[in-house]
């Protein structure tokens, strides 16, 4: 593995995990020889929806945690304690609320890509997250003036997919975690955007 063979440290933010439709999440923590040059990161605010609670954790070999934490003791003392019971009572009772809300965004999600495949919109099946990544490409406009016109035009926000990087240019992002109905609505919009 690359990362062995040179030596490197891997940052891996797993926030989604369990937001995975098909198969098991698996971590790069989780490969040979990788959990002694691995820092994993998670929290609460995807899975359990508790994003306003600002609670999660990092997991890392002892002698890259005890850097951290020099780092950590003087910009922040500890997670409201508030918070700290509300991740408690989540990981006791809250397995079912999370794979009820994973099945909501896997029907979401088989909505939107078809509905932006039937537009002319190419747009790939997301493994996980509540993200759709369609192409635009095929409107004329520069991922930035695609968002900013459907949201002047029709009320849809969606992000350039520039916002990721160069490598985005061309896409705009959707989250699809919205209710069915908005997301119909959003769709007759976008539809109506692209006829012009």
């Amino acid at each position: 593995m690359l990362c062995v063979k040179h030596n490197l440290l891997v940052i891996t933010d797993e926030i989604y995990s369990e937001l995975t439709y098909s198969g098991q999440h698996r971590s790069i923590a989780a490969l040979p020889r990788m959990k002694e040059r691995t820092i994993f990161l998670h929290g609460f605010s995807k899975a359990f929806a508790m994003t306003g609670f600002r609670i999660g954790y990092a997991c890392a070999p002892p002698e890259l945690l005890e850097g951290m934490l020099k780092v950590h003791q003087y910009a922040m003392m500890c997670a409201p304690i508030l918070s700290q019971d509300a991740a408690i009572e989540a990981l006791d009772h809250g397995a079912e609320d999370v794979a009820s809300m994973r099945e909501h965004y896997r029907l979401h999600r088989n909505f939107i890509v078809k509905s932006f495949n039937e537009l002319g919109l190419t747009c790939h099946t997301p493994k996980g997250a509540f993200y759709a990544f369609p192409c635009i490409q095929s409107t004329g406009l520069t991922s930035k003036e695609f968002a900013l016109k459907l949201l002047e035009q029709h009320r849809v926000a969606m992000v350039p997919g520039n916002a990721f990087g160069p490598g985005g240019e061309g896409y705009c992002r959707a989250s699809y975690c919205a209710s069915m109905p908005e997301l119909e609505k959003a769709v007759e919009r976008i539809a109506k955007f692209l006829a012009g």
